[in-house]
């Protein structure tokens, strides 16, 4: 620490994307920083999961706009090219509607044009005037997206005058879409990627079409070695800016003066700092570390009132083999896809025949697998945890579901050639990662729980306290989360009079 004496000390609790970024960001200006992290590796749910000589990504799989990342990378003199290398995928994934077409999501527009004609040639000659559309509106909210909302104040600037027009907040994203393509496949070919926000796209934000044309302006790109490589190259750039990292080690609890967050205590003892940053799920930490008395808005009544995002059922497989005609990614859309939705949200029950996804990452990646064999990562969006579902009598059952749903798509053999498992429900995701309710993809991203309506990067209900991750502005998915890092990077540095 002798480089950083004279400088500022910054706990994070956390080693998620969000906590990552943060300390890259901070020790650039000479912030000396501590990383606290309750799991033995980095990464949180953008960690990897390791077993029998397979290698999966535990949570995200898709990698996008990584412009954004290696911006944070230039800024702690590292470059992420460098670190990891990044494959752009192409096709960058197959959309699968059961009872109607396939489409290879191509970023050939030409290409996507003779796609989408499968469904609907009307249909097919709006996708470049969307395309256009998205490109125009991400201009326009990206810099809502780059700047704190700590108050209602934060409204009465000249990037949120300017984003309004492209905002359109009275329309969901299906509504919005409709503008455009007329069958509702079509729609969801450009708006499935709300389930990266844990939402449908029929409650969706309209503004959240800009993921669709991120995906096709900037690339879906797969990390050699998973998402997870990304996590660890941001854990090795840090340590080599001074970075202290503590795996295996939880925060027990806060320490106060006043309303004021002046350090934290885990198993070694106390450890001060002048600033504390939070990279922990957001309503977990909440109730756990922080007492009810020194909130008002956030307290633990009123996170329990709060929208939050679906969950996930998880298999990871090792396999005999390798499905070569089945791309890196392939999305299959239950043929009832608004009741799947609505079992999802608002009746929390378990569909019959669900959606899903399935990453084959080993058709572009045979790192990931002993020579012969293969992963599979199949995701089932859920409910979050509720009393409706049962998990200890439901999981074995919801497996087979899964295992038979995959016939959809040619992987009627599946069970014959699987020699490893992993399976992970919403129960698990709360207790073996601590995500409130299981809850993935955090907080839901409606309009009432987005900008100051989130909770804030410099956190209004203690002092000394900045958040970082999907739980605050500007919401979840690695580059938003990226985002949130330099958002409240920025804030801090600014008020230690670092900046």
């Amino acid at each position: 620490m002798e480089q950083f004496r004279n400088q500022r000390k910054v706990i994070i609790v956390g080693a998620g994307p969000g906590g990552l970024a943060s300390a890259m960001l901070l020790a650039s200006k000479g912030v000396y920083v501590e990383v606290f992290e309750r799991l033995p590796k980095v990464g949180g749910r953008t960690s990897h999961i390791k077993k029998d000589g397979f290698t999966f990504d535990t949570g995200p799989t898709f990698f996008l706009y990584p412009q954004l990342l290696e911006e944070i990378f230039r800024d702690c003199g590292a470059s992420l090219e460098d670190e990891v290398k990044m494959v752009r995928l192409d096709p960058q994934y197959r959309l699968f509607f059961e009872g109607g077409p396939s489409l290879d999501a191509t970023p050939n527009l030409d290409q996507m044009e003779k796609e989408v004609a499968k469904i609907s040639v009307e249909d097919a000659a709006q996708v470049k005037a969307f395309m256009k559309e998205n490109e125009w509106k991400f201009e326009k909210l990206r810099p809502v997206l780059q700047k704190p909302f700590n108050s209602l104040k934060d409204f009465v600037s000249p990037s949120m005058f300017s984003a309004l027009p492209a905002v359109r907040p009275w329309a969901s994203l299906d509504d919005d879409l409709k503008r455009f393509f007329k069958d509702p496949r079509t729609r969801l070919a450009f708006s499935f990627q709300s389930k990266y926000l844990g939402m449908s796209p029929y409650r969706c934000p309209s503004l959240f079409s800009i993921l669709s044309g991120l995906e096709y302006q900037h690339g879906v790109f797969h990390p050699i070695g998973g998402c997870a490589a990304v996590s660890e190259a941001m854990a090795r750039v840090a340590k080599r800016m001074g970075v202290k990292f503590h795996l295996e080690e939880p925060v027990e609890e806060l320490v106060f003066d006043g309303r004021r967050v002046t350090g934290i205590k885990t198993k070694s003892g106390q450890h001060n700092a002048d600033a504390l940053f939070i990279n922990a799920d957001f309503a977990r930490a909440m109730s756990r570390l922080v007492p009810d008395h020194l909130l008002s808005r956030w307290t633990k009544k009123e996170v329990k009132d709060k929208q939050f995002s679906c969950s996930t059922f998880m298999l990871y497989l090792g396999i005999d083999g390798i499905y070569k005609d089945l791309p890196h990614h392939t999305i299959v859309m239950a043929e009832d896809y608004k009741t799947n939705l609505d079992d999802i949200e608002n009746n929390h029950q378990l569909s019959g025949s669900p959606s899903y996804y399935v990453q084959n990452a080993c058709v572009t990646d045979p790192s990931l697998a002993p020579e012969g064999q293969s992963t599979l990562y199949i995701l089932l969006p859920v409910t979050h945890q509720h009393e409706n579902v049962d998990w200890n009598k439901e999981a074995k059952r919801y497996r087979e579901v899964a295992l038979d749903r995959l016939s959809l798509i040619g992987l009627g053999d599946i069970r014959e050639r699987i020699v490893s498992e992993t399976m992970l429900t919403p129960d698990d995701w709360d207790s073996k990662y601590e995500i409130h309710r299981g809850a993935v993809f955090n907080l839901a991203h409606n309009i009432g729980q987005l900008l100051h309506n989130r909770p804030r990067n410099r956190f209004e209900e203690l002092d000394g306290v900045y958040l970082t991750g999907g739980g605050t502005h500007p919401g979840s998915g690695l580059p938003v989360i990226y985002e949130s890092a330099r958002i409240s990077s920025n804030l801090a540095l600014r008020d230690l009079a670092v900046l």
